[in-house]
């Protein structure tokens, strides 16, 4: 019930800085002791990585990925799949089959909060593996996979 209600709509958050987002990573961090019983100053990281939940900005981060394989694909709404623009070279090169997007001109997209902005960013910073799955089953599932590593990993 809670991560469905910290879900709705927050890929209008995309691009927040962290103070913004905060407030519903705390919600997220009481909801994890919630369901351990644990009391208000047990860490939580070990928590989230048990209960397979991603942090807040991961969360963000993940469906606006998602929103993004949907145009990609072809099977999001027609103004979502015009602000994708797949990379497609004028010669043939290895690079055609990375599943790159083109990114908007730099002076333009230099601190936007704009789905057209970030998803292109974000999208080609994915490993291919996960850029070029197949079905929206297993793009999530790799994605979630990476997004894991990249908010939950253990420090060295």
């Amino acid at each position: 019930m809670i991560l469905s209600r910290l879900d709705y709509c927050n890929s209008l958050l995309a691009g927040l800085p962290a103070s913004a987002t905060r407030p519903l990573q705390l919600i997220q961090n009481a909801a994890a002791r919630l369901v351990y019983n644990l009391p208000r100053d047990s860490h939580v990281t070990p928590l989230l990585i048990s209960l397979h939940w991603l942090p807040v900005q991961a969360r963000i981060r993940f469906k606006t990925l998602v929103l993004a394989f949907q145009a990609v694909k072809g099977s999001a709404p027609g103004y979502l799949q015009k602000m994708i623009r797949p990379y497609k070279p004028a010669r043939s090169l290895r690079s055609a089959t990375t599943g790159r997007l083109i990114p908007p001109p730099t002076r333009a997209a230099t601190r936007s909060r704009l789905f057209a902005v970030l998803a292109p960013r974000w999208w080609n910073d994915l490993p291919v593996e996960v850029r070029t799955a197949e079905c929206l089953s297993t793009f999530k599932r790799k994605l979630k996979t990476h997004l894991f590593s990249v908010y939950l990993s253990p420090l060295p």
